[in-house]
């Protein structure tokens, strides 16, 4: 019966993805066409969008589809998966859960007593009702965890092991009690505890949005000075996030990358380019990296790009003698320009964590995300030239003329979409989330005239749209929770003094901060490190007069690197899940590391030349 609601609210939810993309499209052509809006309708779009992603929480713990750190989980037997699973819903998903539910009561009922409408003319009354759905979600969310929790305890073979951790697990929240009735100070900051605890339930497999959540509750019960009280204004945060316009661009651009995911337009595009460059040593690499940032500029969606592209690319690459080091090296790093290369869903999140706007991040990103696909092509035509054997030239045996002409056809449609769109953004016709609307109907079209629209297309996208969304929102909200406990124990403050009055010097600041976010890369994905690590930095980066926009590419470059980086670049799972036996993971590591330093420049550079990221306007 709980996995049917979760069901049934996932469903929903994919219905609701399709329904946004259309109104919004509507909306957007009626008032630039016509001069006609409607704030009603405005408000009807962002209540759609709270409750795709708030319905999707459970749904997409129904499916395992909440982000985890699976270093090491991938290598645990059976059992051992099903105690982490165990132990990842008791102790952090339903506390956290119920937690949200209680407070968010009080604010749901709060809102019914005063019978809540909308604070503009002309928008919607019952403010309650959405507000409710928090409870409604947070509710679902509790009883798919209690369903899933009797699931993994079947399945379980020895109960050992479980008696044992929870033993242990009641001999800590004893003590943890005692600390708490005696006023028991931390003997180590607390701070570091926080970031230790979550750094190591992450790497044991955990859930990375219920890590945050859950040790922010432990800590706030360890800690007299800060206690379950500040947990009280966490409902009102988590409506700020639902009343974010921003972020609504987010659900949009992944459902308009899957529809292009599924559409074959990556195979025809990569067929197209290999023949019109195969002809020259390394030409097909440097398709790969071409159809990689026609991707990037279609989707922004990473793992699918590189999954797409091992699929696809590494099968012709190998069957046509290419070192199997280069081919993987080509295939990620050009499966990661998704990260940089506008409408990238990192920029969104860092424009909405750094209160920067997503259009001017876009116009920042241009330029650096064109300087790594030369740096890729030159490194490939190089190396190609002095090792003749790694990348041989293939014969084309259709006339040249007959294949660019493919090629141009190929090319131009998916060119004229991300025209259409980032262009509109770019020159301020319309928002990201309006560009985003108009580039899933553009995606249909390019499906339709492509000859693989249909049902079951809009249904994966639309269903994967909803996991994508949930997992994204959900880390957003563990990591508002984690941040309320984290400034609550002076961590802001800490942060501020530590760059004010021992690191003065804004290079240095740059030089430690990139440090810090490159190896937390190795360990955790970017939206963890965007939701809990930048909102700490941005009033250090104004308060040493740093151009935030600039801060937020270098970033993005970064975590671009760091997706890459052995051991744990997540890119690289995703090339050998993918490629399987057909490549070793020495193999992959050999032909990632020049690529890594070719972003490592490409970073340098945009730090010593600021000024490049603003070729295409401020």
């Amino acid at each position: 019966m709980t996995n049917k609601l979760s069901s049934y609210a996932g469903v929903i939810s994919a219905l609701l993805v399709i329904t946004l993309a259309l109104l919004v499209t509507y909306d957007a052509m009626m008032r630039y066409l016509f001069s006609e809006g409607s704030i009603a309708l405005q408000e009807l779009e962002w209540h759609i969008f709270d409750i795709i992603f708030l319905l999707g929480i459970s749904y997409a713990l129904g499916y395992d589809k909440h982000v985890r750190v699976d270093i090491l989980y991938d290598k645990y037997t059976l059992d051992t998966r099903y105690l982490i699973n165990i132990f990842s819903l008791m102790i952090l998903v339903i506390p956290f859960s119920l937690l949200i539910l209680f407070n968010a009561w009080d604010m749901t009922v709060q809102s019914y007593i005063q019978q809540e409408v909308s604070s503009d003319p002309g928008g919607l009354k019952y403010r309650y009702i959405i507000k409710g759905i928090i409870i409604v979600a947070f509710g679902l969310l509790v009883l798919q965890a209690l369903s899933q929790t009797a699931y993994y305890f079947k399945k379980l073979k020895s109960k050992k092991a479980l008696i044992k951790i929870s033993l242990a697990l009641g001999v800590i929240a004893i003590f943890s009690s005692m600390g708490i009735i005696f006023e028991w100070t931390f003997w180590i900051d607390p701070l570091f505890l926080m970031f230790l605890l979550s750094l190591t339930l992450l790497l044991l497999g955990f859930h990375v949005a219920f890590v945050f959540a859950g040790v922010a509750l432990f800590f706030a019960l360890l800690s007299q000075e800060v206690g379950l009280v500040v947990f009280e204004m966490l409902p009102y945060r988590i409506y700020g996030i639902m009343g974010n316009t921003t972020l609504m661009a987010i659900p949009l651009f992944i459902f308009m990358g899957l529809i292009l995911e599924k559409s074959k337009m990556a195979e025809r595009l990569l067929i197209s380019m290999a023949n019109l460059f195969g002809s020259v040593r390394g030409g097909l690499a440097i398709s790969v990296v071409l159809v990689g940032a026609i991707l990037a500029a279609s989707t922004g969606i990473v793992g699918a790009s590189v999954v797409m592209m091992s699929l696809i690319a590494l099968p012709l690459m190998l069957k046509y003698n290419y070192s199997p080091a280069l081919a993987s090296g080509a295939i990620v790093a050009s499966g990661t320009l998704g990260q940089i290369i506008p409408p990238s869903i990192v920029l969104i999140i860092l424009g909405d964590q750094m209160h920067l706007s997503v259009g001017d991040l876009f116009r920042a990103a241009v330029v650096p995300g064109l300087l790594l696909i030369l740096l890729y092509i030159l490194y490939i035509l190089i190396v190609s030239f002095f090792q003749k054997d790694i990348a041989p030239a293939l014969a084309n045996p259709n006339n040249y003329s007959q294949t660019l002409k493919e090629a141009f056809k190929a090319i131009i449609p998916p060119l004229l979409l991300i025209t259409i769109v980032l262009g509109s953004i770019f020159t301020g016709v319309a928002s990201p989330t309006e560009s985003a609307a108009i580039g899933v109907i553009g995606a249909g079209v390019l499906a339709w005239s492509n000859r693989s629209f249909s049902r079951k297309l809009i249904e994966y996208a639309s269903i994967e749209t909803v996991k994508l969304t949930a997992m994204i929102f959900m880390i957003l909200i563990g990591a508002t929770a984690f941040s309320l406990v984290f400034h609550q124990l002076g961590g802001g403050d800490m942060a501020l003094a530590f760059f004010e009055d021992d690191i003065q010097n804004q290079w240095r600041f740059i030089l430690i901060t990139m440090l810090i976010i490159f190896v937390l890369g190795f360990f955790i994905d970017f939206i963890e490190i965007a939701f809990v690590v930048v909102p700490i930095l941005v009033p250090i980066i104004h308060l040493l007069g740093i151009d935030p926009i600039w801060f937020a590419i270098l970033i993005a470059l970064n975590l671009q690197a760091s997706f890459l980086t052995p051991p744990f670049g997540f890119a690289l799972f995703y090339l050998k899940g993918t490629a399987g036996d057909s490549i070793t993971t020495k193999a992959i590591y050999k032909g990632v590391i020049p690529f890594i330093s070719l972003q490592i420049l490409a970073l340098i550079i945009v730090i010593l030349f600021p000024n490049i990221i603003y070729l295409f306007g401020k």
